[in-house]
């Protein structure tokens, strides 16, 4: 059997933001010292490609653009706005308050990627 993803982590200098950052834009519950617990997909997909070194999470959300909004209005930046990889995947990719690349796939039936 391969190697499970069984643990990620997310830094920022400062705990309390990126807390609240996470728990009003994506509804996380987080508890005091910083631990929450999330569905996956299963199994979950992943993919390395060749670019510079770089680890980016993918979040799935309804809507891109709305998700986008709401990162933008609780500190975080936006880095793509909502685009499609025909016959793939929508994306979006944003930037946390400390800084951390990460992305969005539009989840149409409930499944990432489906229009």
């Amino acid at each position: 059997m391969p190697a499970p993803i069984v643990f990620f982590d997310i830094a920022g200098p400062d705990l309390e933001t990126q807390t609240r950052f996470y728990s009003s834009v994506f509804g996380w519950e987080i508890a005091a010292d910083g631990r929450f617990v999330l569905p996956a997909a299963s199994p979950l997909p992943g993919a390395l490609r060749q670019d510079p070194g770089e680890k980016v999470i993918y979040l799935g959300v309804k809507d891109i653009t709305a998700s986008l909004a709401k990162c933008e209005a609780h500190g975080g930046k936006i880095v793509q706005p909502r685009f499609e990889v025909p016959g793939l995947v929508i994306l979006g990719l944003f930037t946390d308050p400390a800084g951390n690349r990460m992305g969005l796939v539009e989840m149409g039936d409930g499944r990432a990627g489906t229009p």
